[in-house]
């Protein structure tokens, strides 16, 4: 698996990595402030679970690309062109969400994200079954994601319905 593997597994930290570059005084406080959706893990639970995420697709795209000979030749444009595209919509969801703090824009990227991880997993099944079954998890966490950004993308558009701090009333 040496390097070519651990290349696979890195490249899709290189997007959340730069996100944080810039955005990484933001993040903390984004799922502590008053707007704050109830549920909403931690930012270390949220990095731990992305860490995580990106780690296992980053090998399963490993294991395709074993399995159609390596290289890059013809056979692999289709299911890794379909993979860097998913991806670079993952890292486009991290910089709308935390940078331009847009979760109306986020959560029509993660639909997209969605049906393209969907595409993948059935591409990826007849080259390699685990690699198609190691996006399962991905999918999971896109419909969290999903969820947080759509809770609020409603939000933004009911202020009437946003916490109010401590000892203030709303009108």
């Amino acid at each position: 698996m040496w390097p070519q593997g651990a290349i696979f597994v890195a490249l899709p930290h290189l997007g959340p990595i730069m996100v944080w570059l810039f955005a990484r005084h933001r993040i903390p406080g984004w799922c502590k402030s008053p707007r704050k959706v109830p549920w909403c893990p931690s930012h270390k639970a949220l990095l731990l679970v992305w860490t995580i995420i990106y780690s296992i697709i980053g090998y399963a795209s490993y294991l395709v690309w074993k399995d159609l000979g390596g290289g890059f030749g013809r056979r692999l444009i289709l299911p890794l062109g379909l993979y860097a595209v998913q991806l670079t919509i993952s890292w486009t969801v991290l910089i709308l969400f935390f940078m331009a703090h847009n979760p109306g824009l986020a959560l029509l990227h993660l639909l997209l994200l969605y049906g393209l991880v969907v595409s993948t997993a059935l591409i990826w099944h007849p080259i390699n079954k685990l690699a198609a079954l190691l996006l399962l998890p991905y999918l999971a966490w896109l419909t969290v994601t999903a969820a947080i950004a759509y809770y609020l993308w409603m939000d933004s558009h009911c202020p009437e319905h946003q916490p109010q701090p401590m000892g203030e009333k709303s009108d």
